[in-house]
């Protein structure tokens, strides 16, 4: 999604009607079902837009306990 903030003209090869299928490239069970759905919207005649990205890792914050 940054990379569209970035780059709002690649939203422009997106059509209107399409779905919009994410592939995680490090999240081996969910890419295969996405994948899974990406092909039955496409046997139902859907428009099908793929794209590959990487699953965003958890974020993990450092608290500090600062003390007088």
């Amino acid at each position: 999604m940054k990379y569209a903030f970035e780059h709002p003209e690649v939203l422009n090869k997106i059509p209107p009607d399409a779905e919009l299928v994410l592939l995680p490239t490090n999240d081996i069970k969910l890419r295969a079902e996405n994948k899974k759905m990406a092909n039955s919207l496409r046997k139902k005649g859907k428009k099908v837009v793929v794209v590959e990205i990487a699953k965003p890792k958890a974020i993990v914050p450092k608290i500090e306990l600062l003390t007088a």
